[in-house]
């Protein structure tokens, strides 16, 4: 509305897609968490009364939830670390790689572009009790296998996710590397600094704004896992040990028809995550960057 409204003009489709497909939702979200909300018929006037925190109480006296989130918090700390120690670490490699960089990029990334669907057979294949992971483990392979076992079903999905989304934030990490002068590199060698020294002096500090936001993403999208559990183990198996918040919120929400509970889990979803984030952030120095 200043001197460039034509900003203002241009952004505005996509204030509006904010609002009404992340804004709108989550405010109805906490409007039905509150309320003894549930489906009707299109028109239909229902009542709907307000219930205060009797959701929230009954999300946290549910032992199916609660472990839903134990298992997305061991996802994460597995996920997380892995994802920006791997994609930090390769994209440096590929920065110096100066023959076919241009295949090893498009072949880190291609998986993650491609469905899930689509690579989720492959994966169920290495994995399966005679799948190529357990015949060269031999007898160090676990029993039951993989995504059947409660202890490794959910590390097993955490490497995938891990593999999958790995391009992604290497792109992150080679557009940050570029803004790190190499006159630094030549000043470290000519000192005598050798290759992991000016690693851990040089290119960790230079590219911490990307790794502030390589751990936000990797944490928010890690939080609202839903595809990989409902396609590898069958919907949260064995046992609920790989189930997740969002994969409840489907299951009471849509199947079960318990909007109010999904809602109250996806609050506190959001709730959680706000906070790992701003811890995240204040630890790894975002404010700084």
């Amino acid at each position: 509305m200043g001197k460039n409204p034509l900003g203002l003009v241009l952004s505005a489709p996509y204030l509006v897609f904010v609002l009404l497909v992340f804004a709108y939702p989550l405010v109805f979200a906490f409007y039905m968490s509150f309320h003894d909300y549930f489906f009707a018929a299109p028109g239909a006037v229902v009542d709907r009364p307000f219930v205060g925190l009797a959701n929230f109480q009954e999300v946290l006296s549910d032992p199916a939830i609660i472990r839903s989130f134990g298992n997305v918090g061991i996802f994460l700390l597995i996920n997380v670390p892995l994802t920006v120690v791997l994609s930090l670490v390769l994209a440096t490699a590929l920065n110096k790689v100066v023959h076919a960089r241009t295949f090893l990029r498009v072949a880190f990334y291609v998986p993650y572009v491609t469905a899930s669907v689509a690579v989720v057979g492959v994966w169920i294949f290495l994995f399966s009790g005679n799948g190529l992971v357990n015949q060269i483990l031999g007898p160090l392979a676990p029993d039951p296998a993989w995504l059947i076992n409660e202890q490794w079903a959910m590390p097993t999905i955490a490497i995938f996710v891990t593999w999958k989304g790995m391009g992604f934030f290497i792109l992150l990490y080679l557009a940050a590397l570029q803004n790190v002068s190499e006159e630094l590199y030549e000043a470290a060698a000519t000192d005598g600094a050798g290759k992991i020294r000016m690693f851990f002096s040089i290119t960790v500090p230079g590219v911490r704004p990307a790794t502030v936001l390589v751990l936000l993403l990797a944490t928010v999208t890690g939080a609202n896992l839903f595809t990989e559990p409902y396609l590898l183990t069958g919907g949260g198996g064995p046992n609920g040990a790989s189930s997740s918040p969002v994969l409840l919120m489907y299951q009471r929400g849509i199947e079960q028809g318990a909007p109010d509970i999904a809602a109250a889990i996806g609050v506190i979803l959001v709730i959680g995550v706000l906070i790992l984030a701003f811890i995240q952030r204040k630890l790894a120095g975002g404010d700084e960057s």
